[in-house]
């Protein structure tokens, strides 16, 4: 539309019984910038009254004219949050807003956030429960796609993504992993030998220890380390490329990123987690028997041999079988935070710590199905 087109763009300022009353005419476009600009320094607003802006009589309105508006009540000492706003359409409201976010303004409706009643909080935080499952949801189905796609095409492994993430999920896991679950095991057998020197029962601290141990504490301090460390670690890298638009990238080059990104890194957890897991068993013993010896006086060998003989088989193997459940909820998670993530830094910070925290609460809630599901301990 030509300028002879389109309304010339005015402005009135009246002074009313709250304040003042600025009125918006015609069309605010790129196209009447220099219009705009004689109109509003025209104009004698006081900075120290209540000012609103009515826009009934407003009619095309483009992020340049809604800009200059902003930007000159700004210089007269208006802000934007200041503002009183009448008339405006949903749209017109929402440019406003957009373009008061973009120049680090708080749109007005902000500022009522704190006010809002109990209903309101509850149905905000059920509403983005319920977007956020829904969004997981769809993650699992299009990973599940995915992987159905690379079982029935063997030739789409991406060997070399894999064996990366394998290096740094599980070889470079192993130092604190082994140490953290040595000290698991010195904390459980001195605690447990407190209480069995009272009885005499110094040989029963092998059988709880051995059971706790396998059982529970190692696949589930494990699984919580790999929370913390892969978990952010990949929520954190794919944020990242999606803020570098890589993500877009990749598919603008036609491929899956499930299939580049997110299947290499659950197969990486998924195989890591059990033998992780395995280690900090190994770990464990060791650290409760050198305690057993120090503390108890049970020799090393005595201690082992026990061990040998309490411990059945089947309580190793549970405690290794929840692993890879514990691996691919924390990589589903992770890689669905990460693709989750806004393009700005604040966003790849915020999702990487929900994704520490979501993990940690999804391994202890699953941990609990196989303990209730699961509750015998043979011997």
């Amino acid at each position: 539309m030509s300028n002879a087109a389109s309304p010339e763009p005015c402005c009135h300022l009246e002074l009313g019984a709250d304040g003042q009353v600025l009125r918006l005419r015609g069309d605010w476009t790129l196209a009447r910038l220099p219009e705009l600009q004689a109109r509003l320094h025209a104009l004698a607003i006081d900075p120290l009254q209540p000012l609103q802006l009515d826009a009934s009589g407003l009619g095309a309105l483009d992020s340049a004219g809604a800009n200059h508006l902003l930007s000159h009540l700004e210089r007269l000492g208006v802000p934007f949050p200041n503002l009183h706003l009448a008339g405006f359409s949903a749209q017109g409201l929402a440019l406003l807003n957009l373009v008061a976010g973009r120049r680090g303004g708080v749109a007005p409706h902000s500022r009522r956030r704190g006010r809002r009643g109990l209903r309101q909080v509850v149905g905000w935080h059920a509403f983005d429960i319920a977007r956020g499952t829904r969004s997981g949801l769809a993650f699992i189905g299009q990973t599940g796609q995915a992987l159905g796609h690379l079982l029935r095409h063997p030739g789409l492994v991406r060997w070399r993504e894999l064996f990366v993430q394998l290096e740094m999920v599980g070889l470079r896991a192993l130092p604190i992993v082994m140490l953290m679950s040595y000290l698991i095991g010195v904390v459980f057998a001195y605690l447990l030998g407190i209480q069995m020197q009272k009885f005499s029962a110094n040989h029963l601290v092998v059988d709880g220890v051995g059971i706790g141990i396998a059982r529970e504490m190692a696949p589930l301090i494990t699984a919580v380390l790999m929370a913390g460390r892969s978990g952010a670690a990949f929520t954190a890298h794919l944020g990242a490329m999606k803020v570098n638009q890589e993500i877009d990238a990749i598919v603008t080059l036609g491929l899956s990123p499930f299939q580049v990104l997110v299947l290499p890194r659950l197969f990486a957890i998924v195989l890591m987690l059990p033998l992780l897991t395995f280690v900090a068993d190994v770990a464990g013993f060791v650290g409760a028997a050198h305690v057993a010896a120090w503390h108890l006086d049970i020799p090393t060998a005595s201690f082992y041999d026990r061990l040998r003989d309490v411990l059945p088989l089947n309580t190793v193997l549970f405690g290794l079988e929840k692993t890879p459940v514990f691996a691919a909820a924390i990589a589903l998670i992770a890689c669905h935070s990460g693709f989750t993530v806004k393009r700005d830094a604040r966003s790849v910070g915020l999702h990487t710590t929900a994704t520490v925290v979501r993990s940690i609460v999804a391994v202890i809630l699953i941990d609990a199905i196989f303990a209730v599901a699961y509750p015998e301990i043979e011997p």
